[in-house]
Parts: C-alpha cells; structure tokens; sequence
C-alpha cells in the first residue's frame, strides 16, 4: 500500500498561528484554494485509487480539486483529523504553540504515555490514525490513497512509524500547507519515500512503530 499525507492549504487560522482543531474548523484562503488546484496538479498521474479526508472543513476543500479531476468520491474518515489542542484550541501565544508541538514531538519519539494537556494520549492518536488507514486499505488494497489530513499529526505518525527516518528528522521539519509525504508499506513496516522535496535514505535501525 502507498500513503499519500497531504496537509491541507492555507487558512486564516495558520496565518494567525492559531491551534485550530475543533469541528468544523477554518475554511481555505484564496491562496489555500490556489494550493489544493496546485496539488491536484502535481498528484493527478500518481495512480491514486482512493482520497480520503478528515471530516473539517479545510481538508474536504483541499481534496476537492484532485477529487473532481479524477472523479473519485472523497471519503471522509474521522481518525486522520488533527491533533486535539483541547485545553490550547484557538490559542496563538508561543507558549501554547511550544506546548503543543513538545507533547506532538515527545509522540513521535515513542513517548505515548503524555497527554495533549485536556486531551489525547499518543496512544490513542496513533489508534485513531491507525485504524484509519486500515479503513483506506480496506477499499484501495495495495494501491494508493491520498489522505488529505494535518500537520501536526502527519509528521508525528510519519516520524514514529517512518522505518527508514530518526523522528528528529520528522520534528524538525514543518510542514507546509499542502506539503506531502509519501509513505510505502513493506514486510518491515512503513518507509518514507519522499519528505515534501526530499528523499529519505536506507532503513534506521528503531524498531517499527
């Protein structure tokens, strides 16, 4: 199976740098519209089988372009949706956003007992994530599916579960809006095979998430 993790474009909360996970979240920008057209663009001859969102707003906007030009119906699945800011949702001041991404990148190096202050587990992130993607293999079998998702839990499950990247590669990049990572499952678990332009190397030796 091919993962295809495609944040969404641009909202006005990003512009603000608010945490904005709640339902049904910020509708795109201009520019974000312009993006996900730009997108479907580069993704239209990757041999997509399915496209899948989760159930805010900006990704059901993000995939609509890719959606119509190969005339698949998206298919809305809510375990790919953000990491819950709950007790930080809409804050934008540097603590909040430190906080948030600390808990997120503790995640991705195999602390899942910590909690998103008021809310989830990584334990719990990565078993809705998770269970997600077993839902897209479900309906596209060995071949690609696009999912349009978020930032933050993109590069915290592609950095946890990622065979052939350190999670310090995957902290320590942001992801910009509709950047994408490309994930290929093998018998040792997921490989990263290109990181928005970059292209990662060999296997590491962490053990598959």
């Amino acid at each position: 199976m091919r993962l295809i993790l495609v944040r969404h474009g641009q909202t006005q909360a990003n512009l603000s740098r608010a945490l904005d996970t709640a339902e049904p979240g910020s509708p795109l920008t201009p520019e974000g519209h312009a993006q996900a057209a730009r997108v479907a663009d580069a993704l239209a001859a990757e041999g997509i089988r399915g496209i899948f969102t989760s159930h805010l707003l900006r990704t059901r906007q993000t995939a609509r372009p890719l959606a119509d030009r190969l005339g698949i119906d998206p298919v809305v699945l809510p375990g790919i949706r953000e990491i819950v800011a709950a007790d930080l949702e809409m804050r934008s001041d540097l603590e909040s956003i430190i906080e948030y991404h600390s808990v997120a990148d503790a995640w991705a190096h195999g602390h899942l007992d910590r909690r998103m202050p008021g809310g989830e587990s990584g334990h719990e992130v990565f078993a809705r994530f998770g269970g997600a993607v077993e839902e897209a293999r479900g309906l596209v079998g060995d071949g690609a599916a696009v999912l349009f998702s978020h930032g933050a839990i993109i590069r915290t499950w592609s950095g946890y579960h990622g065979r052939n990247i350190d999670p310090d590669f995957a902290t320590s990049r942001i992801l910009a809006n509709t950047g994408t990572v490309v994930l290929d499952e093998g018998p040792a678990g997921w490989l990263v095979r290109r990181w928005m332009d970059e292209t990662p190397g060999a296997p590491t030796s962490q053990p598959a998430g």
